[in-house]
């Protein structure tokens, strides 16, 4: 495992002026798929297997999950993956492929591959790689795949979203072929600081317990982060490897890379903490849409809040199905 990185220095002049401070199962295909959403709260939400997932899939969240692929862009330095994959890969899952950008990246970069991402939304664009195709799919349902037939399954923030990680994991396992790779990119959600900076009781506190509770009521773990690489190990992965990067809220540090990423993470969360919890408040807890927004806004207000140098954790893992044992050449 990569050691997480010291205490992130914090720039004392931050003054976030490029921003302002106001920026805030059965398998069906596309093509087939009826697009029949539910609304909630002014906020739209997918039909298919309604309530299993806590997310809207609307244009506004669409635009909070470009925004973490271009977090991780910058923390993988334009790697889409640190796995050690071939260089011509042949199949590729994406699991919950959300807009897409992932796949279509990584087509993009692999021409030799055939790549499959699955969503419970079908929101992807429709002009895309040659060799990429998007289905509608539930992965938390059994697998209709062919075994042994992946070389590389993509995860990327699934919190949430899976009951039993066991379950799943043995598919990924199942259908991967010897020697592919799984790999898992999964987000902290409950915010943190090194300097005492985030104070218990703030609102960055709050919405972690809050988080984590609901997770815990929704049946779905969203400390995920936390959870996977003990999980994929167990599943009988091998020369598994996890990478874990502290990620600021804002643009408080003082290296240049971090304040960057820390700036854009502030947009990320501005962009996207209605969506990540108005399903929950108000279906679990019994929230009215007025007290989510009061809620919200304190939360917003903290962070626009420069004396606060709060992170959350991003944690990458990958592991390798054992390969096949080598012939004897005798």
């Amino acid at each position: 495992m990569a050691d997480i990185e010291a205490q992130i220095a914090i720039d004392s002049d931050e003054t976030d002026s490029a921003y302002g401070d106001d920026s805030g199962s059965d398998t069906t295909s596309l093509k087939s798929a009826i697009v029949n959403y539910k609304y909630r709260n002014g906020r739209r939400y997918h039909a298919y297997k309604e309530g299993s997932y806590w997310g809207p899939n609307d244009e506004k969240q669409a635009d909070q999950l470009d925004i973490f692929h271009h977090i991780c862009l910058l923390l993988l330095d334009g790697e889409l993956h640190l796995a050690p994959i071939s260089k011509n890969p042949m199949q590729v899952l994406d699991i919950g492929t959300g807009t897409g950008i992932w796949a279509i990246d990584f087509a993009d970069r692999y021409p030799s591959a055939e790549v499959l991402g699955t969503d419970l939304s079908p929101t992807q664009p429709s002009m895309v790689p040659p060799n990429l195709r998007f289905e509608v799919d539930d992965c938390t349902e059994p697998w209709l795949y062919r075994k042994d037939y992946f070389d590389f399954i993509h995860v990327r923030s699934l919190f949430g979203s899976v009951a039993d990680w066991p379950a799943f994991y043995k598919e990924c396992y199942d259908h991967l072929q010897p020697g592919g790779y799984i790999e898992q990119l999964e987000t902290s959600v409950a915010p943190t600081s090194d300097d005492g900076s985030m104070l218990p009781d703030s609102m960055f506190d709050q919405w972690g317990k809050i988080s984590l509770m609901l997770g815990e009521k929704f049946g779905k773990s969203l400390n995920t982060v936390n959870e996977q690489k003990a999980g994929i190990e167990a599943a009988g992965f091998i020369n598994v490897v996890e990478h874990r990067w502290k990620v600021p809220i804002g643009g408080w540090p003082s290296d240049k890379r971090y304040k960057e990423i820390g700036r854009y993470n502030q947009v990320h969360w501005d962009q996207g903490i209605e969506g990540w919890c108005m399903y929950l408040l108000t279906t679990l807890l019994g929230w009215s849409l007025e007290e989510v927004q009061v809620y919200l806004a304190k939360v917003r207000a903290e962070l626009r809040d420069k004396t606060i140098h709060a992170y959350q954790e991003i944690s990458l893992v990958y592991g390798q199905k054992p390969p096949l044992p080598k012939k004897d050449d005798d």
